[in-house]
């Protein structure tokens, strides 16, 4: 049965356009080490849990602006426009003078949308990128850039995200499993007023052998002081091909070894906790690279990792399509293609703690729903024949392997 995903867009909302997300289990915490910036001074979240602990006079914290934005800022706030300001990161703004970081990781999060739109149009040859701008009262706005019934790609995405918002301090809490107390430095039971910035994509080929690829990085601040960076790059084939994986994997070990010889192994490890499908017992897909509250360093030491790594992605996953993208399939491998669409749809409308986000912040539904495939299938009870390429694909999704 082949069905439209437009059908779930009612019931369910995907990853968001700078997804909080986090590991299924637990993990070791890198946090903690206050920035050495002499221009900027940063909060780490165990030196804001330290502050609140030596703060025996409430009085001293922070508490919400009355003109902060509400905790849900409404489906329908979001404003189009022809065309997006230079910048929607509002001038000089930020908690003891972080602005510099945020709009240093909007302009990354620019650039890259522009040169990864070009690149994926080049190879896809026929279809472009639709552009969408808006902007919202409270400050903030997005760009959303969609190509659809392309030669190459059935749908392809990358978004971009700036955010002002509050969340109550439950909501900031219950999005971690990792014990970080975001809503640091601010008064109990105050909304944490925070700003985010994020570039997300997805990207949905139409031949059964070029993978999937997804990737989002973003910034995180609060009004308390606490900052921190997420992000990671990772891919969903539908068949296995052991050259593929090696290129795509040792692209991102080059990158990790060169910042933190501990990176590649943690933050693989991560991404392969993370998109665990748990109703299923398997995997989303063959993983990456995944990463989460990362401010245990100077934060323009942690920026540079990111900007690399975002830089990164056509490298790492735009050789893989070029070799397959004109490979011969059958119906039969078509219709399995559809079929782990479908899983990767149970995995960002169940786990993605991204569509939490976005629906508690009140996030623009489109862009939330950007990532979903035009078309998935699901069989009922469907198992592979043993012995099949299929089966063999099925196995590594429940027994992961390390490819580089």
């Amino acid at each position: 049965m082949k069905v439209s995903l437009i059908a779930f867009l009612v019931a369910a909302a995907s990853t968001n356009a700078f997804s909080v997300q986090h590991s299924l289990g637990s993990s070791v915490v890198r946090g903690g080490a206050a920035s050495s910036s002499k221009s900027v001074t940063f909060m780490s979240t165990t030196d804001a849990e330290k502050t609140d602990e030596k703060e025996a006079d409430k009085e001293d914290l922070k508490k919400a602006p009355k003109d902060a934005p509400p905790s849900h800022l409404g489906w329908n706030s979001h404003q189009a426009v022809d065309k997006v300001p230079d910048t929607l990161v509002k001038e000089g703004d930020g908690p003891d003078g972080n602005y510099p970081m945020r709009a240093k990781f909007e302009k990354m999060c620019r650039e890259a949308q522009i040169s990864i739109t070009k690149a994926i149009e080049e190879i896809d040859g026929k279809a472009k990128f639709q552009e969408d701008a808006w902007v919202r009262p409270t400050g903030g706005g997005g760009m959303s850039r969609v190509m659809s019934g392309g030669e190459v790609f059935e749908k392809a995405g990358v978004n971009l995200s700036v955010v002002y918002g509050t969340m109550p301090q439950e909501a900031l809490q219950a999005a971690t499993e990792r014990g970080v107390d975001r809503a640091a430095g601010m008064a109990p039971g105050e909304r944490v007023p925070f700003f985010a910035c994020g570039l997300s994509s997805v990207m949905h080929p139409k031949n059964p052998f070029a993978p999937t690829m997804h990737f989002n990085y973003r910034y995180f601040e609060t009004d308390g002081g606490v900052w921190w960076f997420g992000g990671g790059t990772d891919i969903t084939p539908s068949y296995i091909n052991e050259e593929d994986m090696k290129h795509f994997h040792g692209t991102y070990k080059k990158i990790c070894d060169k910042h933190d010889p501990d990176y590649y192994k943690e933050f693989k490890a991560w991404a392969d906790r993370y998109f665990v499908i748990k109703h299923r017992n398997e995997t989303r897909g063959f993983g990456g690279i995944f990463f989460d509250d990362q401010n245990d360093r100077d934060p323009n030491t942690i920026f540079e990792f990111s900007k690399e790594c975002l830089n990164s992605v056509i490298d790492a996953y735009g050789p893989i399509v070029k070799n397959h993208k004109d490979d011969p399939f059958t119906q039969k491998q078509k219709e399995w293609q559809l079929m782990r669409r479908g899983r990767y749809v149970e995995f960002n409308l169940v786990y993605d703690r991204g569509t939490v986000f976005g629906l508690k912040t009140g996030g623009r539904i489109e862009s939330i729903l950007m990532s979903l495939p035009e078309t998935a299938r699901w069989e009922y009870d469907a198992e592979p024949e043993p012995g099949t390429p299929e089966a063999e694909f099925l196995d590594v999704c429940r027994n992961p392997r390390d490819w580089a």
